[in-house]
């Protein structure tokens, strides 16, 4: 069993808690409150800055966006494509889950509004106008 208080729990251990989760080998993350309201003093400044341009007072269409792993590598969940999407190896990520989740949360709007992201792609192939 993971030590709960350990942030890296994913990272250096097999972060199973349950019985559950042992018997079927991997972690279930919807067991947790998802709409608990992130701390919005440990907004970066570019969440802040998004929120004033879009006239937004919360981000509570992110809140169950969290930092997570992919094949041992951080990455956050885009359901827009269903798949994980990498954190650059070149970002440092603090000790501090929140703060990691606020970086998870900037990543993820980032993609979403890049050219890179496959949506847009798809829009690109099929638009009729």
């Amino acid at each position: 069993m993971s030590d709960k208080n350990d942030i890296d729990q994913f990272l250096t251990a097999d972060g199973l808690d349950t019985a559950r989760e042992q018997e079927i080998g991997q972690h279930i993350g919807y067991r947790y409150d998802v709409n608990l309201v992130p701390d919005y003093n440990r907004l970066t400044p570019f969440l802040k800055k998004y929120m004033d341009v879009m006239g937004w007072e919360d981000l509570n269409w992110l809140e169950d966006v969290h930092l997570g792993y992919e094949e041992n590598k951080a990455a956050v969940f885009d359901r827009n494509i269903n798949g994980w999407v990498t954190v650059p190896d070149d970002i440092e990520l603090p000790d501090n889950q929140q703060d990691r989740d606020m970086i998870a949360r900037e990543l993820l709007i980032k993609f979403q509004m890049s050219a890179r992201h496959p949506l847009v792609q798809l829009k690109q192939a099929y638009k009729k106008f």
